[in-house]
C-alpha cells in the first residue's frame, strides 16, 4: 500500500516500501504557471534532505524540486523531460518527476499528510 506525504515546498511523495515517487502538488504547479522546461538529476546521484534535484522553469519562474528526504534517484520521468506540461496536466499522476530510494525511511515521518497539506495551503 502506499502512502502519500507532503513537504511546505509542496513537493508530493507516494511512498512504495523503500522508493518515493516524487512530484509538485496542484497548488506548486498552478503558482508556476506553464512548465517548460525540466531538467533532471542523473540516475544514481544521491541528495540530502532539501538539495535541489530537479530544475524547472516556467513561464513565471524558475524553480526546483528538492529532495524531501535523503536519497538516490532510482528513475526519473523522461516523459516529462520531453514533455514538462504533463506537470501541469497531471502533476499527481504522470506529471511525476524522480523516483528516490529512501536512505532513512523514518524520515518520512517528518512530513505533512494530506490533512496537514490542505491546511498549510488554505
Amino acid at each position: 500500500m502506499s502512502t502519500l506525504k507532503f513537504t511546505e515546498d509542496h513537493e508530493w511523495l507516494r511512498v512504495d516500501s523503500d522508493v518515493a515517487t516524487v512530484g509538485i502538488t496542484d497548488y506548486a504547479q498552478s503558482a508556476l504557471g506553464d512548465i517548460v522546461f525540466v531538467q533532471m538529476p542523473d540516475v544514481g546521484a544521491s541528495f540530502a534532505a532539501g538539495a535541489e534535484a530537479v530544475v524547472i522553469e516556467s513561464v513565471k519562474a524558475a524553480g526546483a524540486v528538492k529532495m524531501p528526504v535523503a536519497g538516490t534517484i532510482v528513475e526519473v520521468n523522461a516523459a516529462l523531460a520531453e514533455t514538462p506540461a504533463m506537470a501541469n496536466e497531471d502533476p499527481l499522476g504522470a506529471g511525476w518527476f524522480i523516483r528516490i530510494r529512501l536512505d532513512d525511511p523514518s524520515t518520512l515521518a517528518g512530513l505533512l499528510d494530506q490533512a496537514a497539506y490542505d491546511k498549510l495551503i488554505a
